[in-house]
């Protein structure tokens, strides 16, 4: 099979997602053409049967804010064309929905199978904005095949834009257990904790959504009774914020700022404790690479959290910016060495049992069959 992947490749779920996604298929024999504005941030350099297609931005004095959805769907349409695709597969339906629709358009009669994959803002935050919630809704109606990431994300989208629910198929984010596992090396503990100090760590793009802040606080209290460093993994526009934070509550020596990392295996396995403060999380991808690292997570009761962390068996869930019981649930975890070591163990069994890539990307796989069936074939399969 011929797949067009459309996506982000900035530092984010979305687009490591869907890179991941790319990669697995064509490790089970698909060619995977991923088309974008620069390469996937967790794309190799080379890999077999995988191909990136960088969609051409025309400068013009007239266009002060060039038309990027635009030149997508030209780039779609022309790698459907040249390397006869099997179908468009986009991730994040704000503009990638709406360039496959147009780029459908131009290749007339000879149009192929569209699925879009719905991850979280573009359905939670942007698609509802009145500047976008019109086309955001049209462009998703007009897909021929539609998932999520978590059941969460299925409902708000059934809810905000009048989709059928029976239309919408749910296939989870996933984790490949041998990249991520507690035993990874080379192990960078030595190096982040170089005084023997237990390691909080948080993974994020720094948006405000993410509440980073929190995690500053959380790390706060938790040194007032054991050592402990703060490692924060990633950038973005609340980075200047959390070091303000940290200097401001006297921790700026126990918070190390890594900044982005694309090799995030490598980190994860350091940590005693992962924190996912986030007022609002659609899955939480961050979140089960950590568990599957073997890292209780604590995080916030919200969206599709809950589907990937059990409550007191994997990690802990909390009310958003209830500060003080998530750094009690991170005590309670660093304090007892054998409550941290069954946690530990729950977490990544049960990541690895439930989102497992080997589980799960052949639900992809089935859902492309379907999607690309005629109905005949759909009614006589089902």
């Amino acid at each position: 099979m011929k797949v067009g992947i459309s996506l982000y490749p900035t530092y984010g779920g979305s687009g490591a997602m869907a890179t991941e996604l790319g990669i697995k298929l064509s490790d089970r024999g698909h060619e995977v053409h991923f088309v974008s504005y620069a390469q996937p941030f967790r794309l190799p350099s080379f890999k077999e049967r995988i191909f990136f297609h960088e969609v051409e931005m025309a400068e013009y004095p007239l266009l002060e804010h060039p038309p990027y959805s635009l030149a997508l769907a030209v780039a779609l349409h022309r790698v459907t064309v040249d390397h006869k695709l099997d179908l468009i597969h986009v991730h994040y339906a704000i503009p990638h929905a709406t360039s496959a629709w147009i780029a459908n358009q131009m290749l007339a009669e000879d149009r192929i199978k569209v699925i879009t994959t719905l991850h979280g803002t573009d359905i939670t935050l942007v698609g509802l904005h009145p500047a976008y919630q019109p086309i955001t809704q049209f462009s998703i109606q007009k897909s021929d095949g539609i998932t999520t990431v978590s059941e969460f994300l299925r409902e708000e989208t059934v809810r905000d834009f009048d989709v059928d629910r029976a239309r919408i198929e749910k296939i989870p984010n996933f984790v490949d257990p041998d990249v991520y596992h507690p035993d990874k090396q080379p192990c960078h503990r030595s190096a982040l904790a170089p005084g023997g100090e237990k390691i909080l760590m948080h993974v994020s793009n720094f948006r405000t959504v993410k509440r980073v802040m929190d995690t500053v606080d959380i790390l706060a209290r938790v040194r007032r009774r054991l050592p402990t460093r703060l490692v924060l993994v990633g950038d973005g526009p609340e980075r200047v914020r959390a070091e303000e934070r940290a200097a401001e509550l006297g921790v700026a020596d126990d918070v190390v700022f890594l900044g982005k990392h694309a090799s995030v295996d490598e980190l994860l396995p350091c940590a005693d404790v992962f924190l996912l403060p986030s007022e609002s999380e659609s899955f939480g991808l961050a979140a089960l690479e950590a568990l599957a690292s073997g890292a209780p997570v604590v995080a916030t009761r919200i969206g599709g959290l809950p589907e990937v962390i059990d409550h007191g068996v994997s990690g802990f869930l909390l009310p958003v910016g209830d500060v003080e019981g998530m750094s009690d649930a991170v005590l309670s975890l660093l304090l007892d060495d054998e409550r941290h070591r069954q946690m530990s163990e729950k977490a990544r069994q049960l990541s690895v049992e439930r989102y497992s890539a080997d589980r799960i990307v052949p639900l992809y796989e089935q859902y492309y069959e379907r999607v690309l069936a005629t109905p005949s074939e759909r009614r006589a399969a089902g």
